[in-house]
């Protein structure tokens, strides 16, 4: 799926990884870039179209599905992340949340807009989803559990939506260097690089990337016996 010329749609295109994105599209030539945020005012980049859109809210998602019929590509980008394990009581309403967002608000963003991208010719889905789809350590397992779940969402959807031919790529990524990791001491990768290899991934039709070599070396753990996952957080 070309960018050239495309309209897009990128959720939490107000700061992170999803401005980027929405920079990097208007930098590759899309003919509009739409910028879903909950507050539309904190979308300043000149060139997009702010767009009042929460994931979690259905009427909002319903709007914008209804008010852009000419979106060909929809990134879904917006995700929120709350450290913890899953044992702590106090963390069992935040995963909650990621649940909400990371999968549900994925999954009714790509329902809303299926018919859309049907309607004009295929089109694509981009998931942002993590290397915590695949790996959980007790900082981040309650977000593993979101990812996974999301990862498994995009391998559903690429099953429903291939006979609308439908592009669907699902990105796994270790730590990006956005708000969402303010506070880790952990080696972090750019927003730039991140969204370079994505887009470069969709242009060349693929259905998944890991785009950095952590995440790569663990794709390739994922069949080792036993399998990378095991024993990771020891």
């Amino acid at each position: 799926m070309k960018l050239k010329d495309a309209t897009i749609l990128i959720t939490g295109a107000n700061r992170g990884l999803g401005l980027e994105f929405a920079r990097q599209a208007l930098a590759r030539g899309a003919r509009k870039v739409y910028a879903g945020a909950r507050d539309p005012s904190q979308v300043t980049l000149p060139g997009l179209v702010p767009i009042a859109l929460d994931v979690t809210n259905s009427a909002q998602i319903a709007a914008a599905a209804a008010d852009l019929g000419d979106v060909d590509i929809v990134v879904n980008n917006a995700g929120i992340a709350t450290l913890g394990g899953l044992l702590d009581g106090e963390n069992t309403e935040a995963m909650r949340r990621m649940l909400d967002t990371n999968v549900f608000g994925m999954l009714h963003m790509s329902k809303a807009f299926a018919p859309v991208l049907a309607k004009n010719g295929g089109g694509a889905l981009l998931n942002v989803l993590s290397v915590a789809s695949w790996l959980s350590a007790p900082m981040l397992a309650a977000y593993a559990v979101s990812k996974a779940a999301a990862w498994s969402l995009t391998n559903g959807l690429r099953n429903e939506l291939r006979e609308q031919n439908t592009q669907v790529l699902g990105l796994h990524v270790g730590f990006i260097d956005t708000d969402l990791t303010r506070g880790l001491e952990v080696p972090k990768l750019t927003p730039e690089f991140v969204v370079t290899r994505s887009y470069e991934a969709l242009e060349a039709g693929a259905s998944e990337v890991a785009v950095d070599e952590f995440t790569q070396q663990v794709k390739r753990g994922l069949s080792a016996e036993p399998g990378i996952y095991i024993d990771f957080a020891r």
